[in-house]
């Protein structure tokens, strides 16, 4: 369904627009606006990293990209705040360099407010930025918006999701989430919350696609824990796992398995000692599992040695590359150590983690990936159909808005959708206005969207 764009591109007080300058036809780079009334409120503020291999070829090769925010910089006195959801870098990661261009309030729980100071103190910009610390779970208001923050499940500490209200429409904006009755850390999917939600009448309900295309459920944090304690229990070796660094739910499991099979737990990679490290200061590390210094794990016997490292994805910076190299000042890798891959490969990023598998080969070091144990060694933050399907159900939203995706992957949601009885769903892209109130319509391609680079 289409309409004439209104030229000035301002919503009125019955009017509730989502708009997607980043994150809706592609993974990462989320940054979201929602329009009512003269005002807007942007939602995440990510970054993607380079791919050659993206289906839309982009003319920037820096590294790291941003959405470009020119429409709302514009309109920066319309924009009434910036909530950020939780603290992965595809929702997080352009703030810092972005927010002078809109120097306005940022909202987060306090785990998401410590990565965001560091993130600040290491740049060396936006000192000045006002950040308002929301407990997890609760209420504020942003302008003309109405925001209640509901705890759900993720692979990060206190991921949150949003009830945005307005008088014209309520949206339920999930973010990043799974249903994960068991995490490590955090607290368990609560089905309760999100059912209650079906009385409220919900106008929208703008849902992650990440794994849209898979069926079934998403494995728990504490099955995969289980299944790197049944791993590493049998190895005679050294033990490197690689994954994400701001997985702390995951880092405690490997802590809880050296604490089990006689091993000492270490850090290779700046990104996991400042995850950890925020962990600690907002009470996610438990005090009873050890870290030991990186400078001595080349002391010990190997059968005493377990390393968590970045790298996952094969970054030519990145800890794991330097182990693989020889050049990791810490380590050095011996013939029949264990590489143990926790983390699934990010699309884009294949001929990175190849060259990275086949330096490791040459050093007859062995190699475990997800797709080759028939253990689940590693777990998606994120939900599958079935988890998808329930949700809608215990929603009960007029709209299904699916994001955070390719196309393939919105369409497939869209589907679960239709199939749990929600009667409309709009699938656009970056760049559609999606009107959510009073009449649902998408405008396509109201808005001119890009990239920019995301590195001084």
């Amino acid at each position: 369904m289409t309409a004439s764009v209104p030229e000035h591109l301002t919503p009125g007080p019955n009017d509730l627009w989502f708009l997607p300058l980043g994150g809706c036809g592609e993974i990462g780079m989320n940054l979201n606006l929602y329009g009512h009334d003269g005002q807007w409120l942007m939602v995440d503020c990510g970054v993607t990293f380079y791919n050659p291999l993206q289906p839309t070829p982009s003319p920037i090769t820096a590294e790291v990209q941003a959405a470009d925010p020119a429409f709302i910089s514009q309109r920066r006195e319309q924009l009434c705040g910036i909530i950020i959801t939780h603290a992965h870098e595809d929702h997080i990661g352009a703030l810092p360099f972005l927010w002078p261009r809109f120097n306005c309030p940022v909202y987060c729980t306090p785990f998401t407010a410590e990565i965001l100071r560091r993130k600040l103190a290491r740049s060396g910009t936006s000192q000045a930025m006002p950040i308002i610390e929301i407990a997890p779970g609760g209420t504020c208001n942003i302008g003309s918006f109405l925001i209640n923050w509901l705890n759900i499940t993720h692979s990060i500490p206190e991921p949150q999701a949003l009830l945005i209200t307005t008088p014209a429409a309520k949206v339920f904006h999930t973010a990043d989430w799974k249903m994960d009755a068991a995490p490590i850390t955090g607290r368990a999917f609560k089905s309760q919350v999100f059912k209650r939600l079906a009385t409220q009448g919900i106008t929208a309900m703008v849902c992650d696609s990440t794994n849209a295309l898979k069926s079934g459920f998403s494995l728990s944090e504490t099955a995969c824990y289980q299944a790197l304690y049944e791993v590493i229990s049998q190895e005679k070796q050294r033990v490197v796992v690689t994954g994400f660094s701001s997985n702390i739910g995951r880092l405690i499991s490997l802590g809880r398995i050296a604490q089990r099979t006689g091993r000492y737990l270490a850090l290779f990679g700046r990104a996991m000692e400042n995850m950890v490290g925020a962990a600690r200061v907002c009470g996610y590390w438990p005090d009873d599992i050890p870290l030991i210094d990186a400078s001595h794990v080349g002391y010990l016997p190997a059968e005493e040695v377990l390393v968590a490292a970045t790298g996952s994805q094969g970054e030519p910076k990145a800890a794991l590359t330097r182990l693989a190299e020889q050049r990791h000042p810490q380590l050095l890798l011996q013939e029949n150590d264990l590489v143990l891959f926790s983390a699934n490969l990010i699309p884009g990023n294949d001929m990175l983690v190849s060259r990275l598998l086949d330096k490791l080969k040459l050093l007859k070091v062995r190699t475990l990936q997800p797709a080759d144990s028939l253990l689940p060694i590693h777990v998606s933050g994120h939900p599958n159909q079935g988890e998808l399907d329930l949700l809608y159900r215990y929603v009960k939203p007029a709209i299904a808005v699916p994001v955070h995706g390719e196309a393939g992957h919105m369409q497939a949601n869209a589907a679960v959708a239709r199939a749990a009885g929600v009667p409309v769903q709009l699938t656009g892209q970056n760049g559609d206005i999606f009107v959510l109130a009073p009449k649902a319509r998408i405008w396509p391609q109201a808005v001119a969207i890009g990239r920019i680079a995301a590195e001084h």
